[in-house]
């Protein structure tokens, strides 16, 4: 673990982790595993957000309670896999505003091409939580950070399942300011861009496509 990488040992999270690597898991328990992954993922990213207290009344007398500082958090999905853990994280922070960045990766040159972007309003006061199953190259990941600073973004955080080294470098080399929490930091990227030992193509899992 380094300022920058945080990687979470949480025994729930590396056990379902292990059945989502497994070729033989099917596409309807891949998708109930990433969801329950996502829930406990969700709680230790946003384990520090800023708090503040209000005044209310308990059924038996009054008291100084506390609560979430300032506007809820925005969701970032880099599609089409970064939906899978959404989810989880909806119902942990259900006030979140939601924004969706269309990324794909070209085959040849392992770039990433944009084809759509809709984010909330007042990015610059809020914590914004990127979401995608794999961190990979990097590229895509640190092409949506770009288009979150140009919207005015400050507080970003960088959420995924796996991460390959190569991508790490990747994301601190462009954006150093930007902490990664992952549930793995696998051993490294193949020739054709892909996480190895990895889990395959995450959103193909998901979804049933090839």
């Amino acid at each position: 673990m380094s300022q920058h990488l945080t990687t979470v040992y949480h025994p729930l999270i590396q056990h379902n982790l292990t059945l989502l690597r497994d070729g033989t898991t099917s596409t309807p328990q891949f998708r109930r595993l990433l969801r329950e992954i996502s829930l406990v993922m969700a709680a230790e990213a946003t384990r520090d957000l800023p708090m503040t207290t209000r005044r209310i009344e308990t059924p038996l007398e009054p008291m100084e309670a506390p609560v979430l500082e300032g506007r809820a958090p925005v969701l970032v999905s880099i599609l089409r896999a970064g939906n899978g853990l959404l989810d989880g994280l909806l119902e942990v922070v259900s006030e979140a505003d939601v924004g969706f960045v269309g990324l794909y990766r070209d085959k040849d040159t392992l770039r990433p091409v944009q084809y759509y972007c809709k984010l909330p309003d007042g990015l610059d006061a809020r914590r914004v939580i990127v979401v995608d199953p794999m961190l990979a190259t990097g590229n895509s990941s640190a092409a949506t950070v770009d288009l979150l600073k140009q919207a005015g973004a400050r507080d970003i955080r960088f959420v995924c399942l796996l991460a390959a080294p190569e991508g790490v470098a990747r994301m601190k080399q462009a954006h150093p300011d930007v902490p990664i929490m992952t549930a793995a930091l696998d051993r490294e990227l193949s020739d054709k861009g892909y996480i190895l030992p990895g889990l395959g193509d995450a959103g193909d899992r998901m979804y049933g496509t090839k």
